[in-house]
């Protein structure tokens, strides 16, 4: 154990708390289905007294991971704990993460309390959560600008409260490496009960210096890491896990620590959650970014034609980033689609071969070849789409130009009944939006529309990302097709699933049950 470093996800919390619109139940399954194929040791899903829908996702997700271990956070209050302990119990194994602020202006300004009341809270609640579990996490909200001695105070008592895991987090992204790795080193000089407990480390990008404070702290004894994938969170994010991850399998010889990742499915899981999350990545992120393995100057690409090594210090494959040219076509059968997919990675249990064979035949019979991006956009598309949509696109029809007003005709199918409507914009877009506005008669504002390439050429797919607003709440929607105002027409019917789903349905629940 005192060579392994846990590796703890917070991105479906801290790091959904960053987005623009909320994960569906779906989604947020989806990632942590990712997230367990990785190997992660823990993953922190959400915060269970925060809403129902909160509730709901950490149950469902502790209901279905069993490799990796499910956590929820709470707040140092009794409530929090017991919703947390209802939601998890459905898990064969499952931690209680709970949080006290530390610092002397988090202590006085926010909470108006004594230090002394902040240690006897938190040893009430980790002994609540003891009840529970014996999986307790306690963090020390704002550790990085908390007086030694007090730190030092409270994280004694938390462990002899019982707590298995000690969180120091750098909530606001203070520290500079030197610093915070001496905060762990002076905890362990000083705290006589640290060797019953796993120290961990939160750290936060504001600075820039997340990773290295991460890779600091280990060095002076720390065993958890706490992160997000692709560096998700508050403000400027978490420590992004997948450049701590690979930190530690790089600098191994020097670090004299590894984890349990595999390293293999980093790149495909930093893919769904930049997807689902609707946060794209830059081209110069470390490690996952377009950029981080190409070599532009002609001094670059001599070394590397002769010796990859001269400028990579790791490969693309290290990351699971497989470049097999795929070129598929209408007469090509579900056997090698299926062939193709497993040497792409893909499991049979990734995919429902029928669903992802029937979309490539219409694909390939509009672009005539479908390559491997082709086809990890249809599995992508094929996981997030739920069983029962309420609203499904029949068809449309736009007339548009520059001396017209742009028209749009769309017929929706609504549970098991059709409607046709038409509308005027200012532009097919818009129009279409108008008139699907108009049948399904649920009024959303787009707060932010963008358009990617999901590959190459004239014929590549192109992906649209919408975020809507709905009576004050956020709601993401994608849509994909070779036609951009079709792939425009998908993301707003997705949306308005969303929608329909969160909201709609559980109102009419609500209103039934009185």
């Amino acid at each position: 154990m005192k060579d392994r470093v846990i590796i703890f996800d917070t991105t479906l919390r801290d790091g959904e708390q960053a987005l623009q619109a909320s994960l569906s139940v779906k989604e947020k399954l989806q990632i942590a289905l990712a997230l367990e194929r990785m190997r992660v040791d823990v993953m922190e899903v959400g915060f269970p007294i925060s809403s129902p829908g909160d509730f709901e996702s950490v149950q469902t997700i502790a209901k279905t991971i069993k490799d990796s271990r499910v956590c929820a956070l709470s707040r140092c209050a009794d409530k929090d704990i017991d919703v947390a302990a209802e939601a998890l119990k459905v898990a064969d194994q499952f931690r209680i993460h709970t949080f006290m602020a530390t610092s002397n202006l988090h202590v006085k300004d926010k909470l108006k309390m004594t230090f002394e009341d902040v240690i006897e809270r938190a040893v009430h609640c980790i002994k609540r959560a003891r009840n529970y579990t014996n999986d307790v996490e306690f963090s020390c909200e704002d550790a990085g600008r908390t007086p030694i001695d007090n730190l030092c105070r409270i994280v004694e008592a938390a462990i002899q409260a019982g707590a298995t895991t000690i969180n120091i987090p750098d909530t606001v992204g203070y520290t500079v490496p030197y610093q915070f790795g001496g905060i762990i080193r002076t905890l362990f000089e000083r705290v006589p009960n640290i060797d019953k407990a796993i120290i961990s480390v939160h750290c936060h990008d504001d600075l820039g210096m997340s990773v290295a404070n991460s890779i600091s702290a280990v060095q002076e004894g720390a065993r958890q890491i706490e992160g997000a994938m692709n560096g998700l969170g508050e403000r400027a994010g978490n420590t992004a896990l997948e450049e701590v991850i690979m930190a530690i399998k790089v600098r191994q010889n020097i670090l004299n620590v590894h984890t349990n990742i595999n390293h293999q499915e980093i790149y495909r899981t930093s893919q769904i959650v930049s997807q689902i999350a609707n946060m794209p990545i830059a081209a110069n992120k470390a490690v996952i970014g377009s950029n981080a393995f190409s070599h532009s100057s002609g001094i670059h690409q001599d070394g590397v034609l002769k010796n990859r090594e001269t400028y990579e210090i790791m490969t693309p494959e290290s990351i699971g980033l497989k470049q097999i040219p795929l070129n598929l076509t209408s007469r090509s059968g579900r056997s090698a689609v299926k062939h193709r997919l497993q040497q792409l990675g893909y499991r049979d249990d990734d995919y429902d071969i029928d669903q992802i064979y029937t979309a490539f035949l219409a694909l390939a019979d509009k672009k005539g070849q479908v390559f491997d991006y082709d086809l990890e956009a249809l599995i992508f598309m094929n996981k997030i789409k739920d069983d029962e949509e309420h609203f499904t696109l029949d068809y449309f029809n736009v007339q548009s130009g520059s001396t017209i007003v742009s028209t749009a005709s769309v017929s929706i199918i609504v549970g098991d009944t059709k409607y046709s409507d038409a509308a005027t914009g200012n532009g097919p877009v818009d129009a279409v939006y108008q008139a699907i506005n108009r049948i399904t008669k649920i009024p959303v504002s787009i707060v932010k529309y963008q358009l990617a390439s999901k590959g190459q050429g004239e014929n590549a797919l192109g992906q649209v990302d919408i975020v809507v607003e709905y009576n004050g709440r956020c709601f993401h929607g994608i849509g994909l097709a070779t036609d951009i105002v079709e792939s425009s027409a998908k993301a707003l019917i997705n949306a308005l699933n969303n929608i329909f789903r969160a909201i709609i349905v559980a109102e009419e629940k609500q209103r039934l049950h009185g």
